[in-house]
């Protein structure tokens, strides 16, 4: 069961795309959002100056997935100076520290080991990560803090725009299905709060039609080459469970064009996506 919870987030400039600041109830971390055109202004924060776990975003032409470089850093600002004299690709970032500075070197290893871990997992963007980071030997008692702080950290990521660490909920017994069945394959796919998945070993076509828009061509290549779509018998198929950020774009990604999810996506009696919304809504 989910438990219910408040987020504040604080603008201390007033600009809702400038520095955030933003805080979970019962929980002592912190997370700090900043762009890199105003990172120079952000370093007046003294949180900057605390030790902390960060991931820096940014996208790329050949990918529809966003690239991110996660690090750790004691404090975090000179960790954070380097990449901004040294690393192109990102532009806003994220770092998490807490209100009573109880975190240390090797907590912030632990969490950046853990965050690496759950971005490959997941397999939603890309990492400018080089190699691994070495995980360190902790307490059970310091693990358990830094599991239960991740934990807070995945609720926050989301809310500012990054949903890469994820992957979906296992637990399919109380979705309804929803089935394409076209072109001499089929897939099945529920919906989420978080956009649509697409179950593992549903099928996709491998051809794809000429007028198909580039960030579904792109899509279906980062899928392919992250072992996702695998090709077999004259098809893909999905080797896992697989999370969408449309209903419209699963079904592209299935169908190899530009489709409507809303009337791709059909239950076992037919009845389409966009027409169970409709009903749901005169339900309610």
């Amino acid at each position: 069961m989910s438990i219910p919870y408040s987020i504040r987030m604080f603008l201390p400039d007033g600009d809702p795309d400038g520095l955030r600041l933003i805080e979970k109830s019962n929980w002592t971390g912190m997370g700090v959002v900043f762009s890199r055109s105003g990172y120079k202004e952000a370093l007046t924060r003294e949180e900057f100056q605390r030790t902390g776990v960060y991931v820096l975003v940014g996208t790329s032409e050949e990918s529809s997935l966003p690239t991110i470089y996660i690090g750790e850093g004691d404090p975090v600002r000179p960790r954070l100076d380097s990449h901004y004299a040294k690393k192109d690709f990102w532009n806003w970032g994220v770092f998490f520290v807490t209100s009573n500075q109880s975190l240390n070197k090797a907590h912030v290893k632990y969490m950046e080991s853990r965050l690496i871990q759950l971005a490959k997992d997941a397999k939603q963007c890309n990492l400018d990560n080089s190699n691994d980071s070495g995980r360190p030997t902790l307490s059970e008692a310091d693990v358990a803090d830094m599991e239960s702080f991740i934990h807070d950290m995945l609720k926050v990521f989301p809310l500012v725009g990054l949903s890469v660490f994820e992957k979906p909920n296992q637990t399919q017994s109380q979705r309804e299905m929803l089935f394409i069945k076209a072109k001499g394959i089929k897939a099945k796919g529920y919906e989420t709060s978080r956009g649509f998945v697409v179950v593992e070993g549903s099928e996709a076509v491998t051809a794809e039609v000429p007028s198909i828009h580039q960030y579904l061509t792109n899509l279906r290549n980062d899928l392919v080459q992250k072992g996702v779509l695998q090709e077999q018998n004259g098809h893909y198929v999905f080797a896992e469970d697989y999370a969408f950020s449309s209903p419209s774009t699963a079904a592209g990604v299935v169908l190899g064009r530009s489709s409507n999810g809303r009337t791709c996506w059909k239950n076992a009696k037919g009845k389409d996506l966009k027409a169970i919304q409709a009903a749901n809504t005169m339900d309610a």
